[in-house]
C-alpha cells in the first residue's frame, strides 16, 4: 500500500516554532513535546546505512532514540533478555557494539555515552518488545518487573521515570543528560504493563508497611502482588508473579514477613494452603501447598502480635455454616499445624481490606476508564482507586490501531512514517510521535513528528531535513 505524501509547506514553518534566532540550541528551552530530535529505526542493526553504524557513533552524531527488540528467550538462564530483530541476534551488528545479545550489555553502553555527555539532549530508549512478557510467570522468568529492575539498574540517576512526568511538561534543557525508557511492541505486554485484572482479591498488610494482594485468573490460576505502603499514602508494586493454581485466596501477613496464603481448589471443595515469605526485595519464597479441610471461601488472620497464631474462617461447601480452625504456624519449617475445627457463629474475615498500624488497605475489582471491570484497584487511607500495576517506570507507548486504554494518559505516540494523518493529529494534540521507516524527504509532515525514526541517518537529505526543523542534541 503506497505511502500518503504529506504536504511539506517547507519545514521551516514548524521550525519556525521551535528556533528562535535560527538557532537549534535555542530550541532546547522549549518544552520537551514541542522539540524535534534525530531517531534511528532499529538502532542495533546492520540495515542502517553508513560506513559505521554503533551506539555510540549514532549518539555521537546527533541521535537522541535508540530503539532496542528484544526477546525474553532463555531468559532463565542469562537471567538478561536478548537483542535481535525475529529473534536473538537477528540482524545484529557488533561492530563497534557489544559482543554478546545481552540487553545489560547494550544498555552499559547507552549509560556510558549518557554519563560522559550530561549536557546532551535526553535520550529516549525504545524496547520494541517481540515476545509476550506476561505469560513470565515471575520476576525470575523475565516478567515486567524484572524489566523495570533492568531499567533502574542500567540508568542509575540518569533514568528519568514515567512515573515522574510532571502534569506541566518540562523542558528539554531539564531533562539534559536523562534516559527516558519507553515500551513498544507487544500489545499484551504494554496493556498489561499499564493494569492487571483478576477477580476475588484479597490483601494483608503489616506494621512494617509492607503490603501483599493475591487473587485468582478467574480460570484457575492464583497471582500475587506484593509492595510497601509509602509516605504518600501509596503502595508501590514490587513484584508479581504466579504461584498456585485454585480459586478464592486470602492472605494473612505478620509483621516479621511470615505469611499463611488460604484457597480452595479450582475444581474441587478441598482447602489449601501455602505458607510464604516475604524478602525485603518483595520476592516471596512459597512452601508446598497443603490440603488442610474441605470448604469454600476460606479467610485467615494471623491472632497474635508475634505473629505465630492463626484463626481460618471458612463456610461448609454444602450449608451456610461457618466452621473455623486455629493454627499454630512454624516459620522454620514453613508449615501450620492446625487444631480446634468446629462449628462458629462468626463472620468470614473481610479478606479486602486490612490494617497495619496507620495504613489501611481495600482491594476491588472496576473500571478504570476504558479498562475492564475486572481491574484490579487499591484504596488506602489516603488515596482512592489506584490501580494493582507495575510501577510505571518507562513511558507506554501507543500506536496507531490500539486499544483506547493503552492511549489513556499516553505522552509517546508512534506510527510508520507514512501515517501522516496520524503523526500530525498527535503532534498537534502535544504527544511526542515516531514515524518509524522515515526514509525520505517526502515523507515529512507540518508539524514533524518529534521522532524521525530513519534508516538514514547520515544520508544528506535527512541530516539537511533536521538541521533546518531544528533538531536539538
Amino acid at each position: 500500500m503506497p505511502r500518503p505524501r504529506a504536504v511539506l509547506p517547507v519545514l521551516a514553518a514548524a521550525a519556525s516554532i521551535l528556533l528562535i534566532s535560527g538557532s537549534a540550541e535555542a530550541a532546547a528551552d522549549v518544552p520537551l513535546p514541542s522539540a524535534i530530535f534525530r531517531a534511528t529505526h532499529n538502532s542495533y542493526s546492520g540495515n542502517i546505512s553508513g560506513a559505521r553504524n554503533s551506539i555510540a557513533y549514532q549518539l555521537d552524531h546527533g541521535i537522541r532514540f535508540i530503539e532496542l527488540d528484544i526477546h525474553d528467550n532463555g531468559y532463565a538462564t542469562a537471567l538478561d533478555y536478548s537483542v535481535g530483530h525475529d529473534a536473538p541476534g537477528d540482524e545484529v551488528d557488533h561492530a563497534g557494539n557489544p559482543v554478546s545479545n545481552l540487553l545489560r550489555d547494550w544498555l552499559a553502553v547507552i549509560d556510558a555515552w549518557s554519563a560522559a555527555h550530561p549536557t546532551a539532549a535526553p535520550i529516549v530508549v525504545a524496547l520494541d518488545i517481540k515476545d509476550d512478557l506476561t505469560d513470565n510467570p515471575s520476576y525470575a522468568a523475565g516478567n515486567l518487573a524484572a524489566l523495570n529492575q533492568k531499567l533502574v539498574s542500567a540508568f542509575g540517576p540518569r533514568l528519568f521515570r514515567a512515573e515522574d512526568y510532571p502534569a506541566t511538561p518540562p523542558t528539554v534543557d531539564a531533562l539534559r543528560g536523562r534516559v527516558l525508557p519507553v515500551i513498544s511492541g507487544d500489545g499484551v505486554t504494554r496493556t498489561l504493563y499499564k493494569r492487571d485484572i483478576g477477580s476475588n482479591p484479597a490483601v494483608a498488610a503489616n506494621n512494617r508497611g509492607q503490603v501483599v494482594e493475591v487473587h485468582d485468573s478467574g480460570d484457575g490460576v492464583l497471582w500475587y502482588w506484593t509492595g510497601t505502603y509509602g509516605a504518600d499514602g501509596r503502595v508501590s508494586w514490587l513484584r508479581h508473579g504466579r504461584y498456585d493454581n485454585g480459586v478464592t485466596p486470602a492472605v494473612a501477613l505478620s509483621d516479621n514477613g511470615d505469611l499463611v496464603e488460604v484457597h480452595q481448589s479450582q475444581n474441587a471443595t478441598t482447602l489449601w494452603y501455602r505458607v510464604g515469605r516475604l524478602g525485603a526485595d518483595g520476592e516471596i519464597t512459597w512452601s508446598a501447598s497443603r490440603q488442610y479441610d474441605n470448604g469454600v471461601l476460606p479467610t485467615v488472620r494471623f491472632t497474635d502480635a508475634g505473629g505465630t497464631r492463626l484463626r481460618e474462617i471458612h463456610r461448609s461447601q454444602s450449608n451456610n455454616q461457618n466452621w473455623q480452625w486455629t493454627g499454630a504456624l512454624d516459620g522454620g519449617a514453613m508449615t501450620v499445624a492446625w487444631s480446634g475445627n468446629a462449628k462458629t457463629s462468626d463472620a468470614r474475615y473481610d479478606k479486602t481490606t486490612s490494617a497495619g498500624g496507620t495504613p489501611r488497605v481495600h482491594v476491588w475489582t472496576g473500571a478504570d476508564g476504558p479498562t475492564p471491570a475486572r481491574t484490579l484497584r487499591v484504596d488506602t487511607d489516603a488515596v482512592t482507586g489506584d490501580r494493582i500495576r507495575y510501577r510505571q517506570v518507562a513511558f507506554d507507548e501507543f500506536q496507531r490501531g490500539d486499544s483506547a486504554e493503552l492511549q489513556q494518559g499516553a505522552l509517546f505516540y508512534a506510527a510508520p512514517a507514512g501515517e501522516s494523518a496520524f503523526i500530525t493529529s498527535a503532534r498537534q494534540a502535544g504527544r511526542l510521535v515516531r514515524g518509524w521507516d522515515f526514509d525520505s524527504a517526502g515523507q515529512a509532515t507540518d508539524p514533524p513528528a518529534s521522532y524521525l525514526a530513519t534508516n538514514h541517518p547520515y544520508d544528506t537529505w535527512y541530516r539537511d531535513l533536521l538541521t533546518r526543523a531544528g533538531a536539538v542534541e
